[in-house]
């Protein structure tokens, strides 16, 4: 493996509802790539955009970061609804393959799959809640793939931290201008964090957090669901 090759796989909602911070997504991302193509290191990208009329459209595969053109209005258009779970396993199935196919000395030595969506799965038709969760702890454990989820809907987060994405990794945002901004600047210094060896996870912070509203919310919701268990 590349010590200071990091590939980023970014599954990217692009449903119905995401029209309202249709350009705030696009400039996230735009931001976010400026920030990581001026990391040090080798950085490769895979940007994958999802709906019910195309639920897993490759839009760049394993493409080095310096080459990447910017999303605009018209390679970024919502439409449809939410089949999440088949974009996350189509997902780590394409990675999975990429890798395998890949000489073991050119291979990266970091990888990180960001997933991006403001509402719950409500359209998948070829894979089941268990059987996400049993490819996403194969790939944490065995691996060491990074999975960072990032959601407008405080369900959606609760859903992902049951299909086993770390909840140091899952983080609500304010679905607006400031807090999508927030959501991928805060993803794109943890991601440079974890390029760098500063981290060796990617994992969000106290900061990061205090940016959001909803997280507050989230905070109550993880709370009680603590209180729960230690009942039961």
């Amino acid at each position: 493996m590349k010590s200071d090759y990091t590939h980023i796989t970014v599954i990217l909602d692009r449903t119905g509802s995401m029209e309202s911070i249709r350009d705030d997504t696009i400039g996230g991302f735009n931001a976010f790539l400026t920030q990581q193509k001026a990391e040090p290191g080798l950085a490769t990208l895979t940007l994958v955009q999802f709906d019910t009329q195309d639920p897993y459209e490759v839009i760049h595969q394993f493409q080095i970061l310096s080459e990447i053109p910017e999303l605009t209005r018209e390679t970024f258009v919502p439409r449809a609804s939410t089949p999440l779970l088949d974009a996350i396993g189509r997902g780590i199935n394409d990675l999975e393959k990429s890798l395998i196919d890949m000489e073991e000395n050119k291979k990266p030595s970091r990888v990180v799959m960001v997933i991006i969506t403001d509402g719950q799965e409500n359209s998948s038709r070829e894979f089941k809640k268990d059987h996400i969760e049993k490819m996403i702890r194969e790939k944490q454990e065995k691996f060491d793939w990074q999975f960072v989820f990032l959601s407008a809907d405080l369900a959606a987060i609760g859903d992902a931290i049951n299909h086993g994405i770390h909840a140091r990794s899952s983080m609500s945002y304010d679905k607006n201008r400031r807090g999508t901004a927030a959501a991928w600047n805060s993803t794109s210094q943890r991601i440079a964090d974890y390029r760098s060896a500063r981290s060796n996870s990617v994992s969000f912070t106290d900061e990061d957090r205090s940016l959001q509203s909803s997280e507050k919310a989230l905070e109550e919701l993880r709370k009680q669901k603590l209180k729960e268990l230690k009942k039961d």
